[in-house]
């Protein structure tokens, strides 16, 4: 048997997915350690192959930290809203039963996060049911269809042709004020509202409010073959370039399966895949836009804001320390994420008028 008298080498790496050494100080520790419990180490769902993902997607799918909210009071069902090819299911959550002579009640519409890949109506559900209870307006969640098998524009027209439904279809029958609906969503759901929200204003249609959590602004920044453009004008990519649970390379990829890699020519300037290249921000709905300071998406979002407020609308600008991209999803272990509900329906009660 061969042997060696000399000491073997060691080579320690880290964890795969496990949050950069550099980063680690400015997270806000309890994420640190959820996240390095649970979810370093580990596969991310954008590195399985998606048909593996679509036939399982619990075996993949990590969640921890989410405060449930209880039922209470509230009458939740779901109906079919037809779009272009289909139908997609819209949850709907009432504070309570509409009743004769009941003054009209307000509306908040709901765009789930996901990368335009992942997500669903699991994905808000508990706080659908918060801003349901606590601003007391009817919402509704929206369950568009997802990229791949959906690329741009079917999610965005999904949330589009759903908005309508809402209006058209169900305003008479669920009571609603049409001068007091709202949108909004996180990272691609908050993309998917900015876009609707642009939308509203061309078409002349009335919207109290957009609230958008960790909103995705600006796909331009990568390459029509979904790589990180070198002269990418947020700082926020190069520093947290390999910070998690988003990395760049996670934002690359999720560019490919909702825009196709290449991306078509024709998309390389269409504002519905960067609303912050619309070509006008005049008279947009006001809004509440928060960023978390550990996300790559960071500096598009306070760009967005910019835009709008250089525009002369109303944009309520708020960065949260310590905080990884979707940090409200950890609201049961996280007081940044509660920060995150408490902003929300306060947001949207001052633009619904509500008196607590």
């Amino acid at each position: 048997m061969a042997t060696s008298s000399q000491p073997p080498v060691i080579i320690e790496q880290p964890l795969l997915n496990s949050i950069p050494l550099d980063l680690l100080p400015r997270f806000n520790p309890t994420y640190v350690e959820y996240y390095s419990k649970y979810s370093a180490g580990r596969l991310a769902t954008h590195q399985v192959p998606i048909e593996a993902y679509r036939r399982d997607p619990a075996a993949y799918t990590i969640s921890y930290g989410r405060e449930i909210v209880d039922t209470g009071s509230l009458l939740i069902s779901e109906e079919k809203c037809p779009v272009e090819g289909g139908e997609i299911t819209v949850r709907i959550f009432q504070p309570a039963q509409v009743t004769p002579g009941q003054a009209p009640r307000p509306a908040y519409i709901n765009f789930h996060g996901g990368g335009w890949v992942f997500g669903g109506l699991a994905t808000d559900v508990d706080l659908c049911k918060r801003l349901a209870l606590e601003v007391g307006c009817v919402v509704f969640d929206v369950d568009y269809r997802l990229a791949p098998e959906f690329k741009f524009p079917v999610p965005v027209d999904d949330c589009w042709t759903a908005f309508n439904w809402v209006r058209d279809t169900k305003a008479a029958e669920l009571n609603l004020d049409l001068d007091k609906v709202a949108i909004g969503g996180c990272s691609s759901g908050g993309h998917l509202a900015a876009v609707t929200a642009h939308r509203c204003r061309d078409a002349d249609i009335p919207l109290a409010f957009q609230l958008l959590g960790i909103p995705v602004c600006d796909l331009h920044v990568f390459t029509p073959m979904g790589e990180l453009r070198p002269d990418c004008p947020y700082e926020s990519y190069r520093e947290m370039y390999h910070s998690q649970p988003l990395p760049a390379e996670r934002m690359m990829w999720f560019h490919k399966k909702f825009l196709g890699c290449p991306r078509p020519k024709e998309l390389d300037d269409d504002w519905k895949v960067s609303p912050i290249r619309a070509p006008s921000f005049e008279g947009l709905a006001p809004a509440l836009i928060v960023t978390a300071e550990m996300d790559v998406v960071r500096d598009e979002g306070e760009a967005y804001g910019r835009k709008m407020r250089e525009a002369g609308c109303e944009a309520e600008v708020i960065r949260v320390g310590g905080a990884p991209h979707a940090f409200m999803q950890m609201d049961g272990i996280m007081e940044i994420g509660q920060l995150y509900n408490r902003e929300s329906v306060r947001a949207l009660r001052c633009a619904f008028g509500v008196v607590v």
